[in-house]
């Protein structure tokens, strides 16, 4: 029978560089590597897509008053 994995204690890559992370870093392999990516966010590179659009696609625009 195999042996179960504790959560949390899967190996993986660092998604900067590639090379095997570390715990004290996790995800990363190291310091170096956890600040490139701080230094992305600061910047802006990562972004989430806006959906603002496509929440009001498909509504009828908004109606005008009854003239009195």
């Amino acid at each position: 029978m195999a042996e179960a994995k504790p959560a949390g204690r899967t190996p993986g890559r660092c998604p900067i560089c590639g090379r095997p992370n570390t715990e004290r870093y996790r995800p990363f392999c190291s310091r170096r590597c956890a600040d490139v990516d701080l230094a992305r966010w600061l910047r802006g590179s990562y972004a989430i897509p806006d959906t603002d659009e496509d929440e009001t696609a498909g509504k009828a625009p908004p109606r005008e008053p009854e003239p009195e």
